[in-house]
């Protein structure tokens, strides 16, 4: 499992946001479509009808948030937990409107501005057609499946991100 800008990729399953478990709300994206998981949500909204995918609520990497993490890790540690992590909202836009999909942030203190700007672009481009969409989508599988070891570090996120776009 590694974490990539605003995607998480597990094996070869790549999600907007963190993966999420049980009832949890969260959002994959397949070769088929964007699948909506979870209690409230669920569905899948096929590509050929996806015009548009944005992220909103994403959280920034701040000090305070940093701080924050600390503090969080504290209290759950003594106190048996606090809120839970933070949602972004999935915009996915279609001919017949816009529908917003809850997912949980993978990143605990935030993303960098450099890797949401990336992660954004790569979402505009999963709606340019099937062939980018399908050789893009391939290639984050591809990476979640030969790699092992957690989430890489920032430079190499942001290395992958930029290849993943064809930059």
């Amino acid at each position: 499992m590694a974490m990539v800008g605003l995607f998480w990729i597990a094996e070869g399953d790549v999600y907007v946001g963190a993966k999420p478990s049980g009832l949890a709300p969260g959002v994959r994206l397949t070769p088929e479509g964007v699948l909506a998981l979870g209690d409230k949500q669920s569905g899948l909204l096929l590509w050929e009808d996806v015009r548009s995918l944005t992220v909103d609520d994403v959280p920034f990497k701040t000090l305070k948030r940093h701080v924050g993490a600390a503090v969080d890790m504290v209290l759950t540690m003594s106190l048996g937990g606090t809120d839970d992590a933070p949602m972004m909202t999935v915009r996915v836009g279609g001919a017949g409107g816009s529908r917003a999909l809850t997912a949980y942030t993978a990143a605990a203190i935030g993303y960098s501005q450099r890797e949401y700007d990336l992660s954004r672009a790569l979402l505009t481009r999963l709606t340019d057609g099937a062939a980018t969409l399908h050789t893009t989508l391939a290639a984050m599988s591809e990476f979640g499946r030969r790699h092992e070891g957690g989430t890489p570090r920032a430079s190499e996120r942001e290395a992958l991100l930029t290849e993943w776009l064809g930059l």
